[in-house]
């Protein structure tokens, strides 16, 4: 699955997942929203995310929630 809005790039946040390459990590806009935060203050605090970066964000959650987990014997 690709993602035209999520960026992985190693000098920027450390390799975290970011939205379009801002220096702003798909966890916080996550992180924001699971604590009740709502779209629309989110986007008034930071002005320079879009609509669409939210669709996004989450679709990619959903993507990495659903990844296999393999353990391993300890």
């Amino acid at each position: 699955m690709s993602f035209e809005r999520i960026s992985v790039n190693p000098n920027v946040c450390g390799g975290k997942p970011t939205i379009r390459g801002l220096r702003f990590p798909v966890s916080r806009l996550l992180g924001l929203l699971a604590s009740g935060e709502t779209q629309e203050s989110i986007l008034k605090a930071y002005p320079y995310l879009e609509p669409e970066d939210f669709n996004e964000a989450l679709t990619y959650a959903a993507f990495l929630a659903d990844e296999q987990v393999i353990e391993f014997a300890r």
